[in-house]
């Protein structure tokens, strides 16, 4: 892979992850959770403007990854993304990080090194 496809394959696990804490965020902060002001507070809530503008940063990042890798190449080592949230949601929200989610992981891994490889 080039320096290119790498970079832009961690921009877009950095942006998806970004998106993916900023979004927990915003659902967990607003104190009122009925109905309509839920929303309001969440509109207002600087983290789901985080998370839009991250999200699109990151489809930008994924067309231009898409545009040098396969497609079945790429679907494989953007799952990488899966193992940096949970690493992230266990560091920030104590998230449990059980036998099965480990062992998940460690073979996302092992397929997303395996892919690189080739």
């Amino acid at each position: 892979m080039s320096s290119l496809v790498i970079f832009l394959w961690v921009s877009n696990i950095c942006f998806d992850t970004l998106g993916q804490v900023a979004f927990k965020y915003a659902a967990i902060s607003p104190t009122n959770r009925d109905g309509w002001y839920y929303w309001l507070d969440l509109a207002k809530n600087h983290w789901i403007w985080v998370g839009i503008a991250s999200y699109i940063a990151e489809f930008l990042l994924w067309l231009a990854f898409l545009t040098l890798v396969p497609l079945s190449q790429g679907v494989l080592l953007a799952s990488f993304n899966i193992i940096t949230i949970m690493l992230v949601g266990r560091i920030l929200f104590k998230e449990l990080l059980t036998l099965y989610r480990i062992i998940g992981m460690l073979l996302i891994t092992a397929g997303v090194i395996f892919v690189g490889m080739s």
